[in-house]
């Protein structure tokens, strides 16, 4: 099963308001292991970056003047995805962003029904516990470390290990180890038994007689032939 983890900087909170992506970042999944293969991908949104916005993913308008817009990538990030299942934290977020761009270039919206938001798996998992990135990190042991500032490939990395958790976690070689050791320390025990000659049990002549009259009454009996 092919899945795509996504995440996007923005230039704000609502497209409706003119905000625009400026970064995504994919990572790859295949039966809900990480392939290697990502799309990333810094974007020109065509507007300023709001400083409190630099404050979050550490984007600048700058950094960005000589990126492509959304419209120059999208055939590349629609053939990337694909129809994979998208995996996205607080995926209402995203999708919307991504929608808008779509549409402004003709494409058609993203399907909400192959998206999965891992907000609400982990909010059902785990009620009243914070549920961001960051704490999922903390709670599953994940290393955030180099997270100082949000960035989408960063976090689609991130997010695709707490996703393995949110399933039901690693399992490290599947114990085959452990159950190698034991077995190897489990001591032999040898019982010596004295050897004893098999007991004939004849039948009596009332069970034979028994017998003979069952097999009478059958049709075809094996003990007639």
């Amino acid at each position: 099963m092919r899945e795509i983890v996504l995440d996007t900087e923005t230039t704000g909170m609502d497209p409706v308001k003119g905000d625009k992506i400026v970064e995504i970042g994919c990572v790859e999944l295949m039966n809900h292991l990480q392939t290697g293969r990502h799309y990333h991908i810094y974007l020109n949104p065509e507007r300023d970056i709001p400083a409190e916005a630099t404050a979050v993913h550490g984007i600048t308008d700058e950094f960005v003047k000589d990126k492509p817009i959304f419209g120059e990538i999208v055939g590349d990030f629609m053939d990337f995805i694909g129809d994979a299942r998208l995996v996205i934290h607080n995926a209402e977020f995203d999708v919307k962003f991504l929608n808008a761009e779509l549409k402004t270039f003709g494409f058609p919206s993203l399907d909400n029904k192959r998206v999965l938001d891992t907000v609400r798996m982990a909010r059902e998992k785990f009620p009243g516990s914070p549920a961001n990135l960051d704490a999922l990190c903390r709670r599953f042991g994940i290393d955030n470390s180099n997270r100082t500032l949000h960035g989408a490939l960063l976090d689609s990395q991130l997010l695709a290990e707490v996703y393995l958790e949110l399933l039901g976690g690693r399992q490290q070689g599947l114990a085959i180890h452990e159950t190698q050791v034991a077995v190897k320390e489990q001591t032999l025990v040898i019982t010596d038994r004295p050897y004893r000659e098999p007991r004939i049990y004849a039948p009596s002549e009332e069970e034979a007689a028994a017998h003979a009259e069952m097999v009478s009454g059958l049709k075809n009996s094996l003990w007639n032939k």
